[in-house]
């Protein structure tokens, strides 16, 4: 594994000679703040360096870490969800712990998923070659996979939210499917965040599984794939989507309102997925059977949380955290699709220049499914 850190500073973007194009159409995301730090504009084309390939975005979705990034959510002065947060006036000096990994590099380029067709590769890239649709694994293990530092296309530097970026063909997969690249614009961040927490928690046949947020785009994601792996699924979602929930095959759906302990039981439950947490997740742990697994990767009711501790150690409960993705997780969704073993949720789409609606729309929750940006050709 090539060592990355490379990409997170000290990059600045060159012009793509080879294409004679010296410019592109990008989001440039200008500081911690609200929709106005979100600025459409020219910016220089990338080149790919050595071990990187230049794609066109053909697709990008969106992603609630966009947003918390942007929001500076991440900074340790946070306490509430995303929404509550969303509305908030913040210091910027308070937030400026408020990155993924360390500071976050303003003003870059965001957008975490993307498919994108291979336009440009350096000369010591053998794979990919120009001409292939491919998806780009965002989550880069930097010093290979026996260490979990990370960074993050998107968080740590520019991503998909424009009409070229560069990445190392590393991180670059091919995918011979059917899809549309809009379909598969759905996938890297979601499924691959899903897909990590179900390999984290070992989820097999005939587990219990649970999942708050399940109308959510990697809530989604977590049914499909606990689901294929033979998983009996309870989802908890909101009343409206429900139905909706309901058709991705799931065993049980439990409105989000309603008293978990009384519809489902003490310590019935073998795997908790769960990124709402919030007020919602003291009884979470009262809900999982002797060594059950709880596995997380986000808190979008809110971070801080009550927890009893007996809940945890007198049951031997695992909890498992999950942001850096494990070697199988992107190859194997890779498998699944072309398989024809998930499937893509689109709820709309939105031309790029339109981000700020999109991410708008995104925050009031009425979707069902995931929102896709769409570069200018």
């Amino acid at each position: 594994m090539p060592d990355l850190s490379y990409l997170t500073r000290n990059n600045p973007a060159r012009f793509d000679l080879k294409s004679g194009q010296n410019t592109m159409k990008a989001v440039v995301t200008t500081a911690n703040g609200d929709y106005d730090k979100l600025d459409y504009r020219d910016v220089p084309m990338p080149i790919a360096g050595p071990g990187e390939v230049l794609l066109k975005v053909l697709a990008a979705g969106v992603n609630n870490t966009e947003i918390n990034t942007r929001l500076g959510w991440y900074s340790s002065s946070v306490s509430g969800g995303t929404e509550q947060f969303a509305g908030s006036e913040r210091d910027a000096d308070e937030l400026a712990d408020g990155g993924w990994n360390e500071a976050t590099p303003f003003p870059f380029i965001q957008g975490t998923d993307c498919c994108g067709e291979v336009v440009e590769v350096a000369d010591d890239v053998v794979d990919p070659q120009p001409g292939q649709r491919v998806l780009v694994r965002a989550c880069m293990r930097v010093q290979g996979f026996d260490s979990l530092k990370n960074i993050w296309m998107a968080s740590d530097f520019d991503g998909a939210f424009a009409q070229f970026v560069k990445v190392p063909a590393s991180e670059v997969f091919s995918v011979n499917c059917q899809w549309s690249a809009v379909e598969l614009a759905t996938i890297p961040c979601a499924y691959g965040t899903a897909e990590n927490m179900v390999h984290r928690a070992a989820v097999a046949e005939g587990d219990h599984v649970l999942v708050p947020g399940a109308s959510g785009g990697v809530g989604s994601a977590v049914v499909q794939l606990a689901k294929r792996r033979g998983a009996r699924v309870t989802a908890i979602a909101g009343r409206a989507k429900m139905d909706a929930v309901a058709s991705l095959g799931v065993d049980r759906v439990i409105p989000r309102d309603a008293d978990l302990l009384a519809e489902l039981g003490a310590s019935s439950v073998d795997v908790i997925i769960d990124n709402v947490a919030g007020d919602g997740f003291t009884a979470l742990l009262k809900l999982l059977g002797r060594g059950g697994r709880y596995a997380s990767s986000g808190a979008i009711a809110g971070p801080m949380v009550n927890l009893d501790m007996r809940d945890f150690y007198l049951k031997d409960i695992r909890m498992i955290g999950c942001t850096a993705w494990d070697e199988p997780v992107f190859p194997n969704l890779v498998r699944y699709i072309e398989a024809d073993e998930i499937i893509p949720l689109v709820a709309k789409t939105f031309p790029l220049q339109d981000i700020a609606q999109a991410q708008q729309e995104f925050l009031k929750k009425n979707h069902f499914g995931n929102f896709v940006l769409i570069p200018p050709t």
